[in-house]
């Protein structure tokens, strides 16, 4: 077997304490013996919650052998909030260990840069694997696989149940509920996300008219009580008078019949889609990836398709599927749809002019024009937010994640982060609050003169009468809370560490099998360096003039199996995005390296 570099595993802390665990704290040294993967996440990342379910077939396979600890690393102030932290974890249905690090405490010790980043423990103690990103559970089962063996052999193996325990289950009507929509009936349809299940509300939000889905996680058509979702967010209504579902976890649109109760499958294949996969054709035979809301645009539905920064279309004529706008970058710039990069797109609502959208990594509130163009109307970037009024130019939100066209042509926001309700109005450019003390709101619908909010962790509809005047609050302004990277002006070595999982190797049968794209915020932060190419280091020349900024790095690595016998080897693609803040100091770091797979020995 092959050696591999190891390192001591520095031991875990968090202000916030431990999670799922009954009360009791866990050490690294209390799990000596076990093969340990932690799992640095923050519950806003789509990315993250795409690896919760990736981990959940090596949790269950492995589970005598293998504790994984989700280590909570918050990026936005909301998730450094102890009580936001346990309804994540019971929102995403974490059946693991979790470590509340408000501080970022262990993630410094951990020096990870990126969302999600895996780590890999082994029964002594030892770092052996990184992996920053999606994507990377095939490689991990494998590692675990020769650990078991290796330690088994050593005598350092320790099976036995892990330290998981489940918390008591809440008996509400609803469970942080996701969106909401009006029927033609009156009464009103929510997406019970945790629940994995449609909940059909009388008028009055809160009489239960029936369910609609089995209530355990599935991917199955049938009638209400034997169809299946995933962890279900957006609705629309078709013209057909039929009801389009984004089954976010299934990546997929299902499609409801309110008469029946039947479901059917619209588009997706229920697999993630991945670069390289296509990206257009017959809707039943296209990957998606993390739908989280759809909207009727110009004769078609819009997908707000979080997981990998797009919106795409789906064409209910033709049967098919597209991109419409998005390069799978996140970030925010406007543009032509395909030049545009969006952060998390979760809310979509439509005009006969406009499609709004709620681009939540960016908490910026954009939208598309009816010849694809983009356009932001709140926001300036990944790294800034906070509850703050006024001209939109100097308006921040927290996080948003749903938007509603009000009957003056104004736009309710769905302020997730903020626990607001905000209006901005396109005829002044301003930015107003509507209602605050929401819990963690997700999305709202019209009903009548009312204002029906989803408060998702409420687990309630809550229903406002539309103020003539806005709530007026202090304005609250907000960084990212990671800190900089010091580094010195001139010439920065940038090395993507990749170095493809045992049993494996790049893949370079079609040309290079690997991609970086760098840019930076302000874009004059970066002289030399800026753009794609296919070598995973650079030399960046850093501005001395700009005292600080953020490196947006973007790579790519194709891996196949190494097995001469198998003419059709399987193969994977790791990806990562990072944004990396930056400041200029001298005598600051002069190499930046950035963990897609492996272990940095420099």
């Amino acid at each position: 077997m092959a050696s591999r570099v190891r390192v001591r595993a520095p031991e875990l802390a968090g202000k916030g304490g431990w999670l799922n665990t009954g009360g009791r704290g866990l050490s690294l040294a209390g799990l000596r013996g076990r093969i340990v993967v932690l799992d640095f996440w923050t519950f806003c990342c789509i990315n993250c919650l795409h690896v919760l379910d990736e981990l959940r077939e090596l949790e269950e396979k492995h589970r005598d052998t293998v504790v994984i600890i989700g280590v909570h690393s918050p990026k936005f102030v909301h998730e450094a909030e102890h009580q936001a932290v346990v309804d994540a974890v019971e929102r995403y249905g974490v059946e693991h260990p979790v470590l509340d690090d408000p501080e970022l405490a262990t993630w410094k010790q951990y020096a990870v840069r990126a969302w999600p980043t895996l780590v890999v423990i082994d029964p002594e103690g030892y770092v052996v694997a990184q992996h920053a990103g999606e994507g990377h559970a095939h490689a991990i089962e494998r590692l675990v696989e020769e650990l078991e063996a290796e330690h088994g052999e050593k005598g350092t193996l320790r099976r036995g149940d892990g330290p998981y325990v489940p918390p008591e289950p809440q008996p509400t009507t609803l469970r942080f509920p996701g969106k909401a929509l009006l029927l033609p009936s009156g009464n009103l349809l929510v997406s019970d996300t945790t629940r994995h299940q449609l909940v059909e509300l009388a008028e009055d939000g809160e009489t239960v008219v029936r369910r609609i889905g089995s209530g355990s996680r599935g991917f199955a058509d049938g009638g209400p009580a034997d169809a299946s979702f995933n962890e279900p967010q957006g609705l629309a209504l078709l013209e057909d008078g039929a009801v389009v579902v984004a089954d976010t976890v299934n990546h997929a649109l299902r499609r409801l019949d309110p008469d029946s109760g039947e479901v059917t499958t619209l588009a997706g294949t229920g697999r993630q889609w991945w670069q390289g996969s296509p990206a257009s054709g017959p809707a039943r035979e296209v990957d998606l990836s993390s739908p989280w809301d759809v909207a009727v645009f110009a004769g078609k539905v819009w997908i707000a398709m979080a997981g990998v920064h797009q919106l795409w279309t789906y064409d209910p004529e033709a049967g098919t599927v597209g991109v419409a706008a998005g390069t799978t970058n996140e970030g925010l710039v406007d543009g032509p749809g395909a030049e545009a990069w969006f952060a998390q797109p979760s809310g979509l609502a439509a005009t006969a002019e406009r499609l709004w959208l709620a681009d939540s990594e960016t908490s910026a509130l954009r939208w598309v024009d009816p010849d694809g163009h983009v356009h932001t109307a709140v926001g300036t970037g990944l790294f800034d937010f906070g509850h703050r009024d006024g001209p939109a130019g100097q308006a921040l939100f927290q996080h948003p994640l749903g938007v509603t066209v009000l009957p003056d042509g104004s736009v309710a926001v769905a302020d997730t982060y903020n626990h607001a309700l905000r209006r901005y109005d396109p005829a002044t450019g301003e930015v107003t609050t509507l209602a605050t003390d929401l819990r963690e709101p997700s999305d709202a619908v019209l009903v009548g003169e009312d204002i029906v909010v989803v408060e998702s962790a409420r687990h309630r509809l809550t229903r406002l009468r539309l103020p003539e005047e806005a709530v007026r609050v202090e304005a609250v302004a907000h960084r990212t809370r990671r800190a900089a990277t010091e580094v010195a002006p001139g010439r920065l070595r940038l090395d993507v560490v990749f170095q493809a999982p045992p049993g494996q190797k790049l893949d370079t049968r079609y040309g290079p099998s690997t991609r970086l794209l760098v840019s930076s915020t302000p874009p004059g932060l970066l002289l030399e360096g800026e753009g794609a190419g296919t070598d995973l280091s650079r030399d960046l020349e850093l501005n001395p003039e700009v005292a600080e900024g953020v490196l947006h790095v973007s790579a790519m690595a194709a891996s196949c199996d190494d097995d001469p016998a198998n003419d059709y080897p399987a193969c994977h693609v790791h990806q990562q995005d990072w944004g990396v803040p930056v400041r200029l100091t001298d005598g600051g770091a002069d190499r930046l390296p950035l963990v897609l797979a492996g272990m940095d020995e420099q």
